[in-house]
């Protein structure tokens, strides 16, 4: 878990690949940018805890909220939209 929540950017975004291993490439919504350039762009993802927990099944093609380091490091899928 992070410890410094202040740090941690929230952003939307589209499942586009489902990987082995609960991995998915999400591409991020231009429109939840904080003025970066308008070229959407596409992490390597991961389920949050509770989401495995919970067993959410996420889908390509699904809308949902990830978790971004700061770091430019893999993100986390914390909703599913």
């Amino acid at each position: 878990m992070s410890q410094n929540k202040a740090l941690d950017l929230e952003r939307s975004g589209l499942v586009i690949e489902s990987l082995p291993n609960i991995m998915f490439r999400v591409k991020l919504d231009p429109s939840t940018s904080s003025g970066q350039a308008d070229e959407s762009e596409e992490v390597l993802s991961y389920l949050s805890g509770k989401m495995r927990l919970h067993r959410i099944r996420v889908l390509v093609g699904d809308k949902v909220l990830l978790e971004l380091e700061p770091y430019g490091g893999k993100a986390r899928i914390i909703k599913r939209l």
